[in-house]
């Protein structure tokens, strides 16, 4: 049976000795949930909208009626290692990527305003996604790589958040060691990420569980006409 996670506030509790209600602020029963939002866009490869999709995050969670329940961190122009020191420093519980992804095998030129990039032939047999490297040109992590990095995690991490083309791959990989893991089956270009986004960030504020605020996102995806509104998978661990 797979995890499911809601991020609700607690209701209040007497107080064992005065009587008084405690609320979720003083309440030990839930803890601030951390969001570590990571952003890479090389150099050479076409440019996303990663800064208005960042906004959408914050705004959704910061209008929300349980914002008090979240904490948004950024890292922009991502390395391998950036990858790493972020999630000891910040410890997650969601961890959120938006760049560009590759397949399994990539083919074919990159088109308008899509997440998918391709990079040298030796590095895509296993397909992953796009960090950069000290120049700022493309580099990829592959799936397994990835994989091992947040089983590392496994103890803090409830949902890790690819947003990118061609993730499904990595996403069933990584579901093996996180309880939820959402990717992208195909291609998906930069305005039904976005839209994505904004709805799921907007439910998981509204204090829906991660299950329920991915279907939200897929709608938001329908509401704007965008024809990508079965790309996003979402994949649960098995216990």
């Amino acid at each position: 049976m797979g995890d499911t996670y809601s991020y609700q506030s607690p209701k209040q509790q007497p107080d064992s000795q005065s009587g008084q209600t405690n609320d979720a602020e003083g309440s030990n029963s839930v803890r601030r949930k951390t969001i570590l939002v990571l952003a890479a866009n090389p150099i050479e490869s076409t440019r996303l909208a990663l800064d208005q999709e960042v906004r959408e995050i914050e705004e959704g969670l910061r209008r929300s009626k349980h914002r008090d329940l979240f904490k948004v961190e950024q890292r922009w122009a991502v390395r391998a290692y950036d990858l790493r020191r972020a999630l000891l420093d910040v410890e997650p519980q969601i961890v959120h990527f938006c760049g560009h992804g590759t397949p399994h095998s990539a083919a074919g030129s990159t088109t308008d305003a899509s997440r998918k990039l391709s990079v040298v032939a030796e590095e895509v047999d296993e397909g992953g996604i796009v960090l950069e490297d000290e120049t700022g040109k493309a580099t990829l992590v592959k799936g397994q790589a990835l994989t091992n990095l947040f089983s590392l995690f496994k103890d803090q991490l409830d949902c890790v958040v690819l947003n990118s083309c061609y993730s499904e791959a990595q996403a069933e990989l990584i579901v093996q060691q996180i309880p939820i893991v959402i990717g992208m089956k195909r291609e998906i270009g930069d305005r039904a990420a976005i839209e994505f986004s904004r709805g799921f960030y907007d439910a998981l504020g509204a204090g829906r569980s991660i299950d329920a605020a991915f279907e939200f996102g897929c709608n938001a995806i329908d509401l704007q006409n965008i024809p990508e509104h079965l790309t996003p998978v979402i994949k649960h661990r098995i216990c």
